[in-house]
């Protein structure tokens, strides 16, 4: 018998941190020994670790060397990448869903078609949760995606050249930013913003003086920037951003997006072309009421300790579409790329002990701290007890330091600890395309 058709058929459905971090360890392990069959169904095609978004927006960042194609991982990591995205379920038949996929031209890629599986992880991710505001969905840009970055950047640098070249001298709030939500992403990207915009202005765009035209706006909801974040990384954040100019609104709603700016609750109007949406985060919509599974009010899968779903002990959650309880019974895990780590490694062990027949353990989540990076101008953050022995404020060159390490772990999980300890030495990223 074909020992490749009566092996344990793996599914993981969503590529990023986390799904593939797995995939990548499964595929070196179960998948090369031939004990199960691997396998990602991931829409896109390639990865891009998510924190590096605001900074692809910002055009800080180039992402064509920080991509990974998920063809060529999973040639080299001995598991399948199925092209498509999830649109349902068939519990009874143990069966992922996938739609029809198009091209730009709209021809077909890929059919409709159903993957088996034995052991389903899902791990898509979340999206932006615009709240309803009346016209965030149409004219703000979330950054959930490194296609949505990359418009952004687009829309930002065709901005500057628009006001340049216009018989007109540069309308007051004609450059202006808006940027809803001040949690790691959107406080991130104003640091950043305010040095490459400057940049782009700096190659002869003579006509736009810097100091006087663009202004950036952080709107938070919250009374402070960084609500999840422990308050003196949001006191000393605030005060660096306010240093460089960044205009901080905090404990300010948004009513309404409009294609000249912003609205807010208390009546206040911001004008500006340019929104980007980053307040809020909620499962995709198709794991709403997706195959009876049981989800909260914002479409994440509600998971046991164990990390499989409440509903089906076959299926897996993990990341931020999974609502994992908080051991104490104080609600869920926080969205953060640490958790998604974490769970990931965790599922490499679940998913052995599933095989061998053995009890599953529960999840043990580990806070090390938080960072947060403000581009060139400076890193913040705490490291918490369990590095440490006790909590610690940071900042500066070792805190930068730190948030480079994070990336630095994640590389090492789809490549391996000596590859890419030596390319960081040679100043050089694992290629997109290269067997490590």
């Amino acid at each position: 018998m074909d020992r490749a058709a009566t092996a344990h058929r793996i599914v993981v459905v969503g590529g990023g941190a986390a799904g593939l971090e797995l995939v990548t360890r499964l595929g070196n392990t179960l998948g090369k020994s031939g004990r199960a069959q691997v396998t990602l169904v991931e829409r896109a095609r390639t990865h891009l670790w998510k924190p590096l978004l605001h900074a692809v927006a910002a055009g800080s960042l180039d992402r064509a060397q920080h991509e990974l194609h998920y063809l060529a991982q999973a040639h080299w990591h001995h598991f399948t990448y199925r092209f498509g995205e999830m649109i349902g379920l068939d519990r009874e038949k143990r069966e992922v869903l996938l739609g029809a996929t198009q091209d730009d031209e709209g021809r077909q890629i890929t059919p409709p078609s159903a993957v088996p599986y034995d052991t389903l992880v899902v791990s898509i991710g979340s999206v932006t949760n615009d709240f309803g505001t009346p016209g965030a969905a149409h004219l703000a840009v979330p950054l959930e995606t490194p296609e949505q970055a990359s418009r952004f950047h687009r829309r930002l640098v065709n901005a500057c050249l628009r006001a340049n070249s216009q018989a007109e001298p540069v309308r007051p709030g004609q450059l202006h930013v808006a940027i809803i939500g001040a949690g790691a992403t959107g406080t991130e990207l104003a640091a950043e913003l305010h040095r490459t915009v400057r940049a782009v202005v700096a190659y002869g765009l003579t006509r736009i003086d810097p100091e006087r035209d663009i202004r950036i706006r952080l709107v938070e909801a919250a009374p402070r920037i960084l609500p999840a974040l422990p308050e003196r990384i949001s006191i000393a954040t605030t005060e660096l951003l306010q240093g460089l100019g960044v205009e901080v609104l905090a404990g300010r709603r948004v009513s309404e997006v409009r294609a000249d700016g912003v609205c807010l609750a208390d009546g206040a109007f911001l004008p500006g072309e340019l929104v980007v949406w980053a307040a809020g985060v909620k499962g995709p919509e198709v794991l709403k009421d997706i195959a009876g599974l049981e989800t909260t009010r914002t479409n994440q899968l509600l998971v046991e300790p164990t990390l499989q779903t409440t509903r089906d002990p076959n299926i897996f959650a993990m990341g931020d579409c999974a609502a994992c309880p908080r051991p104490d019974g104080k609600g869920f895990l926080p969205p953060r790329a640490q958790a998604a780590h974490q769970q990931a490694s965790h599922m490499v062990g679940q998913i052995g002990r599933r095989l061998a027949g053995q009890p599953l353990t529960p999840f043990v989540y580990r806070d090390f701290g938080s960072l947060v990076s403000l581009g060139r101008y400076s890193t913040v953050g705490s490291l918490m007890g369990f590095l440490v022995g006790r909590s610690m404020f940071i900042e500066g060159y070792f805190a930068r330091l730190m948030y480079r390490s994070l990336y630095k772990m994640h590389q090492s999980a789809l490549h391996g600890h000596a590859p890419v300890a030596w390319r960081t030495l040679a100043g050089h990223s694992p290629p997109a395309w290269s067997r490590e």
